[in-house]
């Protein structure tokens, strides 16, 4: 059928499209960020409606800022928390990622839950003395507390396509997280019109004092699992994202 996109992978490890397909469900839920619904979800295999991209405009960036605002304000129970439905890892890309059964603040969860299983052959002594800061609570480190947030989780640009309809998410690694993570994300591989997205994002949900200066802290995380997919160039970047916050 010309009207859908049939999503398959030979690699997809057991349960990946039924993850896939909650973090979606989930997503949409909160009222904001719009997100391609699930038609048919099977053991390997994923059908979605299929989306015609336009090229995006500054309206529609930043109405897309104001719904990624609603998105993450509509919350998750604990950081690391899953879709409902999911249980277990999820999964981004094809890789496992670790959800928890609960985690007292942000600091401790990222670094014991994304950063610390994504490290092998890209750690580093200051992505060790990261970790350690992240766990101890050191806000001045990962800014003060803020509620989890209703995360994407996989928010690079390639998972933002422009309708004419407006932005439309796909491929999550959904998540509650921080919600500077989804932001940062944004901004390591490039989106258009980010400016405008972030203005009308703060305008709606306005960010913590300091949170430019947190960007790479919450961009270690893809990184890592870019250099866990990819080697080469990642990995450096990761080290040199950690060295600016030693």
């Amino acid at each position: 059928m010309d009207d859908v996109f049939v999503k398959r992978s030979r690699t997809a490890p057991p349960g990946f499209y039924a993850v896939e397909a909650a973090g979606l469900r989930w997503l949409a839920a909160a009222g904001g960020a719009s997100v391609v619904v699930p038609l048919e979800v099977t053991d390997d295999r994923i059908v979605l409606p299929r989306l015609t991209p336009v090229a995006p405009s500054p309206a529609a960036a930043e109405a897309f800022g104001r719904a990624l605002a609603t998105t993450h304000r509509a919350g998750a129970p604990w950081f690391g928390a899953p879709p409902p439905g999911v249980s277990g890892a999820g999964f981004i890309a094809e890789l496992p990622l670790p959800m928890t059964d609960g985690a007292p603040a942000w600091g401790e969860f990222y670094a014991a839950a994304r950063l610390r299983p994504y490290a092998a052959g890209a750690w580093s002594a200051s992505l060790d003395a990261v970790c350690d800061r992240l766990a101890a609570g050191d806000e001045t480190l990962t800014g003060p507390p803020e509620p989890p947030a209703r995360l994407h989780g996989d928010l690079w640009s390639g998972n933002v396509v422009w309708t004419a309809a407006g932005a439309v998410l796909v491929d999550p690694a959904a998540h509650g997280g921080h919600r500077e993570t989804d932001l940062a994300m944004l901004a390591l591989f490039g989106l258009p019109h980010l400016d405008r997205v972030l203005a009308a994002y703060d305008e709606a949900h306005p960010l913590a004092d300091g949170w430019r200066d947190r960007v790479a802290l919450h961009q270690l995380h893809p990184l890592l699992v870019h250099a866990r997919l990819f080697g080469g160039h990642y990995k450096s970047e990761a080290t040199r994202a950690a060295d600016s916050y030693t």
